[in-house]
């Protein structure tokens, strides 16, 4: 049995010759000059999108004047 997650990717070739990635599970997309780059910017932007996810901290509190209520 594998232990393999399954993502479905789209990958499109743009006009001017870089190339997009889109994990629309996750939300996410990346791009690269090449197919393989786009690639494994995705996969970067994947995991440091659910290491964030995973964190769930709360949101620091505004420290600028325009916040004051």
């Amino acid at each position: 049995m594998s232990t393999e997650v399954r993502r479905e990717i789209r990958l499109i070739e743009e006009e001017d010759g870089w190339w997009s990635a889109i994990d629309e599970e996750i939300g996410v997309a990346s791009q690269g000059s090449t197919r393989e780059e786009a690639l494994d910017n995705l996969d970067e932007a994947v995991d440091l999108t659910r290491e964030a996810r995973e964190d769930d901290t709360p949101a620091p509190e505004p420290d600028a004047p325009w916040f004051d209520a």
